[in-house]
């Protein structure tokens, strides 16, 4: 009984792609989010500590962080951590509040406050 070697088949199978197919991108998931706004939501706030840091050191000059509701807390805490730990040069450029107005699950209209903070390095 001959081995069956699907690896390579399969090898094989990618390599017949035509080229304009082979190096297609990945479409982005929020075309209309720009690359140095992080968005703040659930997770912890080191997480949003180390994107900004990261977008940093791939040499973003400025990152804004956007919160909304109760993650507010989140963005102003990531900010003064970035701030005091890891880049003591870390300027805040601008603040920006404003209510936004979201549809609820029930079909109501409600407001919900948002922050912007734009860092500068």
């Amino acid at each position: 009984m001959p081995e069956e070697q699907p690896f390579q088949e399969t090898q094989e199978q990618e390599s017949e792609l035509p080229p304009e197919r082979a190096a297609v991108q990945q479409p982005r998931l929020h075309p209309d989010k720009p690359d140095n706004m992080i968005y703040v939501g659930r997770k912890n706030v080191m997480s949003y500590v180390l994107a900004v840091v990261t977008q940093f050191n791939n040499g973003a000059s400025e990152v804004t962080l956007k919160a909304r509701g109760k993650s507010i807390c989140s963005a102003v805490d990531a900010t003064q951590i970035i701030k005091h730990r890891f880049i003591q040069s870390l300027q805040i450029r601008d603040i920006k509040l404003s209510t936004e107005e979201l549809m609820s699950e029930d079909g109501s209209m409600s407001r919900v406050s948002s922050m912007e903070i734009l860092m500068t390095k």
